[in-house]
């Protein structure tokens, strides 16, 4: 599903009404009528409610008022509150303000603080609130009287329900610039917007639903401007076809894992157990020789190549040929490895000279801590980086926070500069190409922020790399099968129990669920907010 800026959904509706013959009002209607019928499907009894609608006078506010006039049709108790003089609401919106006349839904308007104030108790009074007031149109903080609107609507604990995005966010980043609405859900028009996906703004937005409004798909997808995606669970499916019947194990992908060191043999079994599990026909771990015995000891499935090491039990600075010589169609390097002396030039030796595409994660990332620049992909040689904020700061020169509040520009701009595939891990694991396109993945859960699950990580990219061969696409569906591997594993072991073993253990039933279509886990019903409406 592609993800729009403001400027690419502005650029997308005057497609359709230009090319599509579509009026504009009639786009801002069919908004509205889309909206309701997303309330439909998640608030129990919405008919029999008492709704406020608190609208701006913009495209956002004529929204709302087309919302308020749907709900009244079907026999709801609708008020509607305007957050200016009627006489400054002008074009489609006015046409659709106008239109209120017809239910006799007389418009309360609250333009400054004295009659906000007296129109708060029966708002607070209301089941839902419907949020119409900024949308996609704001370019800074929310200040003044709007900012206080807004931290009012949230503390009465209503459910409010936004139009297209939480007012007091911009559409464009994942940063939260001041006072914003904490919806419980967020219908967005034509495409979700990129602050939508992304933390810390998404977590404001609560329940996320998709409204089609008339834009042609064709339309919306040729947009032009910095290609996101997300990673949805339809397109998962598409990507895991049952397997043919003569498939053989060479044709499932030969993966050497380059990994482990004296008390982080643990890392390597993890690496290889994630890739084993997400269908790589043979793996082998190379490891420090010290590390063999113990590393081989703990799953028979996969073979292990020992290497010369350090006194400290860590990689020599020679092994890189030995590793060369392995037969295999990806390598991952990096887990568990440490930060001995020879392990810096082992892995900058395998990046410049493999043949085959090259997973970094972990201490091979830190090879590169002094020396980012060196970390560059080769055309034809893909390479591929997993890191997290914190490694992902070392590699680009900023701060973890600058990363945090940044995240899809930074992993776009480390992508684009230095030819590479970023795995940017976090709450919403981004996946940038070095063509500068991102795909945002939404599976995962908080109980994933435990020690092991980004070795077992590398192994699925890996091992999903070895098996479709095109970078983007392997990268994109590990890290979502990944997710929901720990979702999975979060229904049966809770989030704060699970473990990565528990993660791992879970891929297999997560693609198969993808192979058979299956619902993704967890609750299927409304949200907890609106649950409550009807005494669930």
């Amino acid at each position: 599903m592609r993800v729009l800026t403001t400027a690419q959904m502005q650029a997308a509706d005057r497609a359709t009404i230009e090319t599509g013959g579509l009026a504009s009002t009639v786009l801002m209607e069919n908004a509205g009528r889309q909206v309701v019928a997303a309330m439909e499907r998640r608030v129990p009894g919405l008919y029999d409610r008492r709704i406020a609608v608190v609208c701006g006078k913009g495209h956002n506010g004529g929204d709302g008022f087309v919302v308020a006039r749907v709900l009244a049709e079907n026999g709801a108790a609708v008020s509607v509150y305007l957050m200016a003089a009627a006489e400054t609401v002008t074009g489609d919106a006015r046409a659709h303000l106008t239109a209120l006349e017809a239910w006799n839904l007389g418009v309360i308007e609250v333009a400054d603080a004295a009659a906000w104030g007296a129109a708060m108790p029966a708002i607070a009074a209301c089941d839902l609130i419907v949020d119409a007031l900024f949308g996609t149109g704001l370019s800074g903080p929310l200040v003044g009287h709007a900012a206080e609107v807004v931290h009012s609507l949230n503390a009465t604990g209503v459910p409010i329900i936004s139009i297209d995005l939480p007012s007091g966010l911009s559409g464009d980043t994942g940063a939260v610039p001041g006072p914003s609405i904490d919806a419980t859900m967020t219908v967005a028009l034509g495409a979700p917007k990129v602050s939508s996906l992304l933390p810390p703004a998404a977590t404001r937005v609560g329940e996320l639903a998709v409204a089609d409004i008339g834009i042609p798909d064709a339309v919306i997808e040729s947009v032009a401007g910095p290609r996101v995606e997300v990673a949805t669970t339809q397109w998962a499916q598409a990507q895991v076809a049952p397997r043919p019947d003569e498939l053989h194990k060479g044709e499932c992908g030969r993966v050497l894992i380059v990994a482990g060191s004296i008390g982080k043999t643990g890392a390597a079994h993890l690496a290889a157990l994630g890739a084993l599990r997400s269908g790589a026909g043979l793996v082998t771990v190379a490891t420090p020789r010290v590390c063999q015995d113990v590393v081989s000891a703990m799953m028979p499935e996969y073979m292990t190549l020992g290497l010369e090491c350090e006194p400290d039990g860590t990689l020599a600075a020679g092994v890189a040929d030995a590793v060369l010589a392995e037969r295999c169609d990806v390598l991952a390097v990096g887990p568990g490895l440490g930060q001995g002396p020879g392990v810096q030039q082992v892995v900058r030796t395998i990046l410049q000279r493999s043949q085959v595409p090259v997973v970094l994660d972990a201490d091979a990332l830190n090879a590169f801590s002094h020396e980012p620049e060196a970390l560059v992909g080769r055309v034809g040689h893909d390479v591929i980086v997993t890191p997290h904020p914190g490694e992902m700061a070392r590699l680009t020169g900023a701060t973890i926070e600058h990363v945090q509040q940044h995240r899809l520009e930074v992993a776009r701009g480390l992508a684009i500069a230095q030819r590479l595939y970023v795995v940017l891990k976090g709450a919403r694991t981004l996946i940038a190409s070095p063509d500068g396109s991102v795909f945002i993945n939404v599976t995962g859960n908080p109980g994933m922020a435990t020690g092991g699950t980004g070795d077992v990580l590398t192994g699925v990219v890996a091992a999903w790399i070895a098996q479709l061969g095109d970078a983007t696409t392997a990268c994109a569906l590990g890290v979502h099968v990944h997710g929901l591997a720990g979702d999975l594993a979060a229904e049966q072991q809770g989030e704060v129990g699970m473990i990565a073993s528990d993660l791992a253990g879970q891929l297999g039933p997560a693609v198969r669920r993808l192979q058979r279509g299956d619902a993704e886990p967890g609750p299927e019903t409304a949200p907890d907010a609106f649950r409550r409406l009807s005494g669930a």
